[in-house]
């Protein structure tokens, strides 16, 4: 549970200013009783399951708001303080080596933390791979790759090698060959809205790209095969406001483009993601969510949990006559179970049903509707029991 406190800062200096206390009728007196009723109310648990941005460990919560009022001590809120000042370098510094040593990149690989999301990355891809005149190879399994295949097409000649749009994107494509003159190869890691997830990633001796924005840090992979990983950072590493870049340098630099150096991978990695001022609150969250991973076993043992998450509910899916997976079962995404009720009728008695046992953001992206269940790093296996006693509870009164 989250309780709001108004600042012992702030009360202190207001205070100071009305010696004879805060009127009655003013505002920050109305602001104290709202935060003194609710320091009394034990709320009742919400098992998050939004998509994105989405449920994030209580103790980095805790930490960034406190961080908000005063970092390590310093008088300041990490929101006012420079950039370029030695706590916030050093807050950089050890967000790329966490991203690093989690993932087992490789000693020479860059990190960089930047704005504009992952959609923006869908631009810069193609700006630092692609070779004037070069052409790019492409996966469409759903909404971001088709966005990412768009981008592309912008910038140059681009093939879709691979695409399981044919069935509304409710598989992974397996088998296809990824052209050997091509300048680079593109997959999306894991598909929120469609739930899917590659098991094993695609290997070329092209430099592969891959967008991982909703599943990096939930399990294992050789960073070795990928020129560049990026990643949205509010899925499994902290809130919307930065992207990571993970990538290998010496791929970097070869398409013969003049590029702004904002969109140049190159130049971010030399001036040390520093080259303008930089998302300095996402990229602590971030930093603080890292430490979390590491903390409780890192990627390998999140990995398990995850694995064992999704085993609990899709499980249930499959055993209830009254729901029905929307993906093929070998494709199936640990970070995001799809699923409908056979009976659309009942969706209304069942949203009433998980809604009162606190459960949030349950429902399907608009574009294809039905339930999605997404099941990050921080959801607890506890709250993916709750969806599953909800599910059994329903389909006993109304199988």
């Amino acid at each position: 549970m989250r309780m709001l406190s108004t600042s012992p800062r702030l009360e202190a200096c207001v205070n100071k200013l009305r010696p004879n206390g805060i009127p009655e009728g003013s505002t920050f007196a109305a602001s104290k009783r709202t935060h003194a009723a609710m320091s009394t109310i034990t709320s009742t648990k919400v098992h998050n399951y939004s998509a994105g941005p989405c449920i994030l460990p209580q103790e980095v919560f805790q930490k960034a708001s406190q961080a908000v009022l005063d970092f390590e001590g310093s008088g300041l809120s990490i929101l006012e303080m420079s950039h370029r000042s030695k706590p916030i370098e050093g807050v950089m510094s050890k967000a790329q080596a966490l991203v690093k040593e989690l993932l087992g990149a490789p000693e020479h690989y860059q990190v960089v933390f930047l704005g504009g999301g992952a959609s923006l990355g869908f631009h810069m891809v193609p700006q630092n791979y692609l070779k004037q005149g070069g052409k790019s190879a492409y996966a469409n399994t759903g909404e971001w790759a088709t966005r990412a295949i768009q981008e592309a097409k912008l910038a140059g000649e681009t093939l879709v090698v691979a695409s399981s749009e044919d069935k509304n994107f409710n598989y992974i494509p397996k088998g296809f060959e990824i052209p050997s003159d091509a300048d680079y190869f593109h997959f999306t890691s894991n598909n929120t809205i469609f739930g899917t997830q590659y098991k094993a990633f695609p290997k070329s001796a092209v430099p592969v790209v891959c967008d991982m924005s909703s599943d990096i840090f939930s399990k294992v992979v050789n960073v070795d095969n990928l020129a560049l990983i990026y990643a949205g950072a509010q899925k499994n590493m902290g809130p919307a406001g930065t992207t990571v870049y993970l990538f290998d340098p010496e791929k970097l630099g070869h398409t013969g483009r003049k590029l702004s150096p904002m969109l140049d991978l190159k130049n971010h990695g030399a001036k040390d993601s520093m080259y303008n001022t930089p998302p300095v609150f996402a990229i602590y969250v971030s930093m603080l969510t890292l430490e979390w991973i590491k903390a409780n076993g890192g990627v390998a043992e999140a990995e398990q949990r995850n694995n064992a998450k999704a085993k609990l509910l899709y499980n249930a899916i499959d055993a209830l006559p009254l729901f029905e997976g929307t993906t093929a079962v070998e494709d199936r995404s640990a970070m995001n179970a799809t699923f409908i009720l056979k009976d659309a009728a009942l969706e209304p008695a069942f949203n009433a049903l998980w809604k009162a046992a606190g459960i949030n953001g349950l429902p399907g992206h608009r574009s294809v509707g039905g339930y999605r269940a997404s099941m990050y790093n921080a959801l607890s296996i506890e709250s993916v029991q709750v969806l599953v006693d909800v599910m059994n509870d329903f389909s006993n009164k109304n199988g």
